[in-house]
């Protein structure tokens, strides 16, 4: 496991402009990217955006908040954090991924089973 948790690397995307008969919905086009070393010696093929863009597409479907264009916003900053909070409570301790046909919180360790509404509540006060 040496480099995993040492070895570090950021990878921006640079993106084109955007033309002028495009609607404010479509995505700009990916003309490029650029990949800086943090730490370590990473790997570059293993250096990626999609684990983050695959979390912030799981984060945007599952609260109404993190959806564009929407009204189910957070008026208070607390309120918010704690939605995040819950959110991610769910997913790693209650919610059973199929590829690891168990919580992640238990396939890491962390937990010996599925977490109910009821534990996560009672856990919050």
């Amino acid at each position: 496991m040496g480099c995993q948790l040492r070895c570090y690397a950021q990878l921006q995307k640079i993106y084109g402009a955007v033309a002028e008969n495009e609607t404010r919905y479509s995505p700009a086009v990916c003309i490029g990217c650029d990949m800086k070393v943090v730490s370590g010696n990473p790997d570059p093929q293993h250096v990626s955006t999609s684990y983050v863009e695959r979390q912030n597409l799981t984060m945007r479907m599952g609260m109404r908040r993190f959806t564009r264009l929407t009204n189910g916003f957070s008026k208070k900053a607390e309120n918010h954090a704690a939605m995040v909070a819950i959110h991610f409570m769910h997913y790693n301790f209650a919610r059973i991924h199929k590829t690891l046909r168990v919580t992640p919180a238990m396939a890491a360790g962390l937990s010996d089973h599925v977490w109910s509404f009821e534990e996560i509540v009672l856990l919050a006060r």
